[in-house]
């Protein structure tokens, strides 16, 4: 009988230690989330539903990587004043050699996202080529791609968005996906969420209902 129990014992701490072992080797097969959804997204199930039938009428981007693909809403046919170059018809200096006095267009926005000396206008608007966003070293950036703007200093929140984890997801959980990009949440001017006090329990309320 205590043969039979040390036998049992055995093959228990056996099967533990592999599932273990098992368990370790599945987490060490990615070298990140990006792959990992990758790869389990090959064995997913087919649906008749696509998640591009659930956005009404929204017109949608593309975004391409080397790690993934997913879609974004068009931007630039909800910009007021795009393009640009209807109002600017010569560049920046130029304006202002002119019209040293004049009221400046944009007076209405506030730069809240660093402090001068780190960031200004022209830090994401050229002042030559206005129809276009700019890099840090001044390579063009289409108004639909300004994630890649964002990009540029906030690295780790935009592999997160990458990676499905950060950003609101449009059209279901169904593929292909659909992400909300930096700016359909952020104010680029001034990205922080303001605070707000959290909702809290109407006690007098439920006891008029009583």
């Amino acid at each position: 009988m205590n043969n039979y129990i040390k036998i049992i014992s055995l093959s228990f701490l056996v099967g533990l230690v592999s599932c273990s072992s098992n368990q370790e080797k599945e987490n060490h097969k990615y070298h990140g989330v990006i792959e990992k959804i990758k790869d389990l997204e090959k064995d997913s199930i087919t649906y008749a539903v696509n998640s591009t039938d659930l956005v009404e009428n929204m017109q949608l981007i593309s975004v391409e990587t080397k790690e993934v693909s997913f879609f974004i809403p068009e931007r630039k046919s909800k910009i007021k004043s795009f393009q640009c170059s209807e109002c600017h018809t010569k560049s920046i200096p130029e304006l202002k050699f002119k019209n040293l006095t004049a009221k400046k267009a944009h007076w209405n926005i506030e730069l809240n996202h660093a402090t001068s000396e780190v960031l200004t206008c022209n830090s994401c608007h050229p002042t030559q080529n206005l129809n276009h966003l700019k890099s840090n070293l001044n390579a063009e950036i289409d108004f639909n791609q300004s994630y890649k703007v964002c990009a540029q200093c906030h690295s780790s929140e935009y592999k997160d968005w990458l990676g499905g984890a950060h950003g609101k997801r449009l059209g279901g959980w169904i593929n292909p996906r659909i992400a909300a990009t930096c700016v359909d949440c952020h104010n680029p001017h001034s990205p922080k969420f303001e605070s707000r006090f959290p909702s809290r329990l109407n006690t007098k309320k439920i006891e008029e209902r009583r």
